[in-house]
């Protein structure tokens, strides 16, 4: 049996994988990297393979289907997101209708969090998966290819008829390194010059280390509806050798980065990586998510490794705000670990958001002055978005504070971000406006410019990925944001 793995056609250049799906103001684009990684594992099962990102590669569905019929798939896996998922439930309908034969399971955030409500949308839908989905898809595959029950496949929701049965939960998959090299599926099927994010230098590959985080952040939607609280680790071993791998398959790749939901939680191990990267001799620059805490010695050694920059999420300047999404950090930690950031020679992107519980322009005004005070490589301001799964999605439910029940609409119909929530205290707007303001004050400051162009004439190769980002980023930022508020 075949098996087809598609990010579907939506609006051009929309990254669907990344945490808040949209298209960015800053060019962004994910790698399909869940799907990746769930392909690698049914490639190595024996299953003959096909992987389409439509939204990258700028492919209609015409296209879709003329290539999928080549291979005739029995199983057709499609990611999804929030604000797509109707189009995406329109696209399984179409391709149905061409395959009638094949099995439609979706995955993703969205339909892991809501997955009876997903079903109802669709009869063409056979199942959708409930978190990390690579095993899932593996046991699926295996069940219709030998004619079994899927009853017994752990981690679905499946349709019964009228009626639909969730099957046993799947444990979180414990050793990370029998999954297959993600990048080895990126070398088969994608472009990784159609991937672009603007922390890291440009082109670039993007892998994990580990799966999960360990803190409750309430807004948070990886751990909180696909990878779970708990921290899992590949060996460093098993990492550096994916990173030779890709400095010997992808000559053209200027940066490794690690999308890992948070690559420092553990000091030692990050320690223990730039070692062995030292010792293997492993040249490419290198970067990730990270969070406060981390020392000066543990920053110079893996920058020593290559590791360039980090993005961090400092979020909030207000010790109340802070406490309300249950951050666990304290401004004092931030500033701190930027003193240190700043002596090693990493380079910070720093995201604040606006928004969360008892936000008041009081709060928000603490949040720019940390931004300022804490003076990071790049920012970025954004009214905090919500997804169904997370703490943060239920409370404002439950508060009436989100302005709309139309999914489609948590994107503008150019399919940038749309601020859906209001405050207590402040209106959507209110939010939208404060963080264009916000991002006019940091980024258009003489002394900002002025570093921005001594960064690129000290260092040449940070040009393209700088030029690459600002091209629309510098738009938006003097035009703001069109503001159209939708409310049921």
């Amino acid at each position: 049996m075949n098996v087809l793995l598609l990010n579907p056609p939506f609006l051009k250049k929309f990254s669907r994988p990344q945490r808040s799906p949209a298209v960015t103001k800053s060019g962004t684009l994910y790698f399909p990297m869940w799907l990746s990684y769930a392909a690698a594992v049914l490639d190595k099962e024996g299953f003959e393979i096909d992987l389409i990102d439509a939204p990258a590669d700028g492919y209609e569905l015409d296209y879709v289907m003329e290539r999928s019929a080549k291979l005739n798939p029995g199983l057709i896996v499609m990611d999804t997101s929030t604000p797509s998922i109707f189009n995406d439930i329109e696209m399984a309908g179409r391709l149905k209708a061409r395959f009638p034969s094949a099995f439609i399971v979706l995955v993703g955030t969205h339909v892991s969090a809501l997955p009876e409500e997903t079903l109802k949308l669709s009869d063409k839908i056979g199942a959708v998966t409930i978190h990390e989905y690579d095993y899932t898809l593996r046991d699926l595959a295996i069940a219709l290819r030998d004619s079994k029950s899927l009853d017994g496949v752990a981690g679905l929701c499946l349709r019964k008829g009228n009626d639909f049965i969730r099957t046993q939960p799947r444990a979180y998959i414990d050793d990370l390194d029998q999954i297959p090299f993600v990048s080895r599926i990126y070398k088969r099927f994608l472009k990784i010059e159609n991937y672009f994010n603007p922390n890291a230098l440009y082109p670039m590959v993007t892998i994990t280390t580990s799966r999960g985080c360990p803190f409750p952040c309430t807004f948070c939607v990886y751990p909180q509806t696909l990878m779970g609280r708990g921290y899992r680790r590949r060996s460093v071993e098993n990492v550096v050798e994916e990173m030779e791998y890709i400095v010997e398959n992808f000559p053209q790749a200027k940066a490794v980065f690690f999308e890992d939901d948070t690559l420092t939680v553990n000091k030692s191990r990050c320690i223990e990586l730039a070692e062995l990267i030292l010792k293997k001799g492993v040249e490419i620059s290198w970067n990730a998510n990270a969070r406060v805490g981390l020392d000066h010695k543990t920053m110079s050694i893996m920058k020593k490794a290559g590791c360039r920059s980090f993005c961090v999420g400092f979020e909030s300047g207000s010790k109340k705000i802070l406490e309300s999404m249950k951050k666990k950090t304290t401004v004092k930690e931030m500033e701190d670990f930027m003193a240190e950031a700043r002596k090693a020679g990493m380079l910070i992107h720093g995201c604040f958001m606006v928004g969360l519980p008892g936000e008041t322009r009081e709060t928000m005004e603490e949040t720019l002055n940390l931004a300022m005070r804490l003076n990071p490589d790049t920012v970025q301001f954004y009214p905090v978005m919500v997804y169904p799964g997370t703490d943060a999605y239920k409370w404002y439910k439950e508060k009436g504070l989100i302005n709309t029940s139309d999914f489609a609409k948590w994107i503008t119909p150019e399919g940038l971000h749309n601020t859906v929530i209001s405050t207590e205290a402040l209106s959507s707007e209110d939010l939208v406006r404060f963080c264009d303001n916000a991002r006019r004050k940091f980024y258009l400051r003489p002394t900002y410019l002025l570093y921005k162009l001594g960064q690129m004439i000290k260092h040449p190769r940070e040009i393209r990925r700088t030029i690459k980002s600002g091209r629309t980023f510098f738009k938006y930022l003097v035009k703001g944001t069109d503001i159209k508020e939708e409310r049921c």
